[in-house]
């Protein structure tokens, strides 16, 4: 068993497995009392005038406390980030990793202009950690890039990848869960997918295209691709079908 784990582990892609061993170490830590979460949490008072830097990468690292809602986080990002990295990503490590930078930017820049604006700032001041809405932004951009995989949810009912961050948008409203970190990852997330995918087939430009200096920090090397078993593809949109 042990065995397996170790050989999982070290199949993951860099990226993944740097986040996750990141993510994982700072939650047990904060569990067994090794670190505090008031070191990490999001706090633009902190950031800006008393030079607290660490604090806008930190809030990214810890996920509450160590129950079910951890581990469906972990399963998500243990998931998706791989499907990601390994497929849609595959050679294109600095590319994901300015994935990953551009949807903590936005994510920190939504909850900063958020917590200026009146109405607003009471629920946006409630939001101290990001990680959450980072692992549904992966999500998010997996579902866009594989929206015709066929999909089961507890085994209740079967639907398409395209409704995946949907479903579990709706799941947490009804275990009570806040929507709020959910709702900002499919932002930043269609925001990253329609300026990385949508908007370059429009125009021909690429507004975000990866700075050089992080391609020069990786010399990727071939992936093999990892298919989830037993995928099944829904068919494409007549209308789509009749354009290509």
């Amino acid at each position: 068993m042990a065995q397996a784990v170790e050989e999982w582990y070290k199949q993951m892609p860099i990226i993944t497995r740097s986040y996750l061993t990141a993510a994982v170490v700072t939650t047990v830590g904060c569990s067994l009392e090794i670190i505090s979460p008031y070191n990490l949490y999001l706090n633009p008072t902190l950031v800006v005038k008393q030079y607290q830097f660490w604090r806008l990468v930190t809030n990214f690292l810890y996920f509450r406390n160590m129950d079910l809602d951890f581990l469906f986080h972990m399963f998500f990002l243990a998931r998706y980030c791989k499907l990601l990295e390994e497929n849609s990503f595959r050679g294109k490590t600095a590319d994901f990793l300015y994935m990953l930078l551009f949807g903590a930017s936005v994510l920190t820049g939504i909850v900063l202009v958020g917590g200026m604006i009146p109405y607003l700032s009471v629920p946006f001041s409630k939001i101290i950690f990001l990680s959450n809405s980072l692992t549904f932004m992966m999500v998010y951009v997996w579902s866009k890039q594989n929206p015709y995989i066929h999909m089961s949810f507890l085994g209740l009912f079967t639907f398409t990848a395209a409704y995946l961050p949907w479903v579990l948008l709706g799941f947490s409203v009804l275990v009570g869960a806040s929507p709020w970190g959910d709702l900002l990852g499919m932002i930043a997330g269609h925001a990253y997918y329609f300026l990385a995918f949508v908007y370059p087939r429009m125009t021909d430009r690429r507004p975000l295209k990866t700075p050089s200096f992080l391609k020069a920090l990786f010399a990727d090397e071939p992936v093999v691709v990892a298919r989830p078993e037993d995928v099944r593809f829904a068919h494409a949109p007549f209308d789509e079908i009749h354009q290509d």
